[in-house]
């Protein structure tokens, strides 16, 4: 059985097709052959100043070539990509650099300062080198060679990439994965029940190879994952270097560069999408765009709905994953005539288990529990060894990733998700799933984002509270949205608070940071209690 690492294939590819398109950013094209090219430079440089195989290269950059490059060229050598959170702070990116035990940091010229306090903090005796984007980034590539005594080693699929996710709650945790179990688990997502093909073989006999555009963060799973796979399949990677999310910018780029996959995060990337299309629809001809597909959080129905009214022949495609491993896809169509909640199968590497004695929940009952993927998944979280045995088990002699995802089965064996447990609310002894309320709420026209929370209650331990963030040109009120919720829900887990907000904040990766909007929720109803008013917005 072949064992496979990005490195080694994306050689291959760049041999057999050098001139085809690589990367592209802006006005900026890397063939197969300069992306070959500066990767190797890259090593080694980074050879030169001490990096051997094992050591681990920090990544502090927005969506740009130089992200890939410096991927590349980490993995080349036989060292471990880390990525870190552009939007941290001095502490969060010097805690990155320290847990992971970076010997090097890539950064943008902006993140300087960040990046050497974040370096400050560290108590090593040894700290890591920096390499700037722009002159000094360059002055490196031009000075080394593609080739060099690393060439002598052979990437290997043993060899680790650490993606470091903070979920909701707590540091960021360094999940390892094995090249060779991400290249599979990555092939599989769109391949399911089928084995890697050599790359190689394929991009020289001509077989149509895709160009893609992660509108998401590179520094994050959803975003890196579709660049690696369309990368091991010889395909394009567009990118848009941008902070911020720019939805004219992204449609631009789809018809500029004929792009093909666009991947999002949930509503908070389709929304502004589909915003940017209904004030000018005749404005892009997206006539190659296949597929968009979304990880990470909801994606609601009504809005796959209005992309699809703009987007006929696309499919939009969920998937049910997270950095500690990959599941399956849920599709919806023009065609179908009603699209529900993205649904998801048990099947034999997913399933549904009871926390107290991981036994399958009953199908086609209200009991919970924790879904569980199998199959290709990561070896563990980088030097946590308790929060390594929490969440990858060994259950019925095999091993699973359950990283808190709660869950109910139909009778049909389909998933619904209920949420994140760390984010789950305890109220009056019942458990309520934010996901699960927000699903509702979102059905509402006029809200255009929200966040359930629970918050500290005197006799019922917490109490639901849901900020909303409302669309623009609606009006919406606590009773309009609570009767909503009591139509589809149980008394308990419909909000006994509506906060009206201008924006949740989310993450650049689409997630909401649940500590600090419990923190505004608290904030908000102590405004009101002393004679503030939050409940209703236009």
């Amino acid at each position: 059985m072949a064992s496979w690492n990005f490195a080694d294939v994306w050689s291959s590819i760049a041999t057999a097709v050098p001139e085809r398109d690589a990367v592209i950013c802006g006005d900026r094209r890397l063939s197969w052959a300069e992306f070959g090219d500066r990767a190797g430079r890259l090593a080694s440089h980074c050879w030169n100043e001490g990096l051997r195989p094992g050591d681990k290269v920090a990544i502090d950059l927005l969506n740009r070539p130089e992200y890939l490059e410096t991927f590349f060229a980490a993995l080349l050598l036989g060292c471990v990509p880390v990525n870190v959170n552009y939007r941290y702070g001095p502490t969060e990116t010097g805690y990155v650099i320290d847990d992971s035990d970076a010997k090097v940091v890539v950064h943008e010229p902006d993140l300087a300062a960040t990046v050497q306090k974040g370096i400050k903090k560290i108590g090593k005796r040894w700290r890591p080198f920096t390499l700037a984007l722009g002159p000094e980034y360059e002055a490196a590539i031009a000075a080394a060679s593609p080739d060099g005594p690393w060439r002598d080693r052979t990437p290997s699929g043993d060899d680790l990439i650490f993606l470091y996710t903070g979920g909701t709650t707590g540091m960021p945790k360094g999940v390892m994965w094995r090249n060779d179990d991400l290249y599979v688990a990555l092939w599989q997502m769109a391949r399911p029940n089928t084995e890697p093909t050599d790359p190689g073989a394929a991009v020289t006999a001509g077989k149509r190879a895709a160009t893609a555009l992660p509108a998401c963060p590179l520094m994050h799973g959803t975003g890196l994952f579709i660049a690696l796979s369309t990368l091991a399949g010889g395909g394009t990677v567009v990118l848009v270097d941008s902070m911020k999310l720019e939805p004219a910018r992204i449609w631009t780029e789809v018809e500029r560069n004929s792009v093909q996959v666009l991947t999002i995060v949930g509503d908070v990337f389709a929304r502004p999408l589909l915003d940017a299309l209904n004030v000018e629809p005749p404005r892009w001809e997206l006539s190659t765009l296949r597929a968009i597909t979304s990880s990470g959080v909801t994606w609601s129905p009504e809005v796959k709905r209005g992309l699809l009214d703009h987007l006929a022949s696309v499919t939009l495609l969920d998937s049910l994953g997270a950095s500690e491993g990959l599941m399956t896809r849920s599709a919806a169509k023009s065609s179908d005539a009603e699209i529900p909640p993205a649904r998801f199968a048990v099947n034999d590497r997913v399933r549904v288990l009871r926390e107290e004695d991981d036994a399958d929940v009953s199908p086609g009952t209200d009991e919970v529990g924790m879904v569980a993927v199998g199959g290709r998944i990561p070896l563990g979280y980088y030097q946590d060894p308790e929060k390594t045995a929490k969440t990858f088990r060994v259950v019925d002699g095999k091993r699973y990733s359950i990283p808190g995802d709660y869950a109910t089965v139909d009778h049909d064996g389909t998933i619904k998700l209920l949420g994140r447990g760390s984010a789950t609310v305890n109220t009056g002894g019942e458990k309520v799933y934010p996901e699960e309320v927000e699903s509702v709420l979102r059905q509402n026209g006029a809200v255009y984002d929200c966040v359930v929370v629970g918050i500290p209650d005197a006799r019922f331990g917490e109490r639901v509270v849901a900020l909303v963030q409302v669309t623009d040109g609606y009006y919406t009120d606590e009773a309009e949205l609570q009767a909503v919720c009591r139509h589809k829900l149980a008394g308990y887990k419909t909000p006994k608070r509506f906060l009206f907000v201008d924006s949740l904040n989310r993450a650049a990766n689409g997630k909401a940071d649940y500590h600090l909007l419990k923190e505004m929720a608290a904030d908000l109803l102590e405004i009101e209690a002393s004679g503030g008013a939050t409940g209703s917005s236009t």
